[in-house]
């Protein structure tokens, strides 16, 4: 082996040497990245549930307060507990099904 090929296969070498740290160091950079996206995925559903349960006590919250008030709007009264009854009559005529 000649003294220029010595020197071209000790130049390959460093840069394969290069290219697997590299490699390496993306592989690592890439599985942080993942972990970060499943946690952000879970934080994302949570939100989603959290949102629904306030949505859902936010709803009672204002029938309870519909219900309560002491004459002062009646017909909103009466358009809630309508959709109130209307609600009940689906999930009955689902049950029958």
């Amino acid at each position: 082996m000649t003294e220029e090929e010595k020197e071209l296969l000790k130049t390959f070498e460093a840069r394969l040497r290069h290219l697997i740290y590299l490699h390496d160091e993306l592989r690592r950079e890439n599985a942080g990245l993942r972990q970060l996206l499943t946690d952000c995925q879970a934080d994302c559903e949570k939100a989603k549930a959290d949102l629904k349960t306030l949505e859902r006590r936010y709803t009672d919250l204002k029938t309870a307060t519909t219900i309560s008030l002491n004459g002062s709007d009646v017909r909103e009264t009466k358009l809630r507990l309508s959709k109130l009854v209307r609600e009940v009559d689906k999930c009955i005529a689902l049950l029958n099904e």
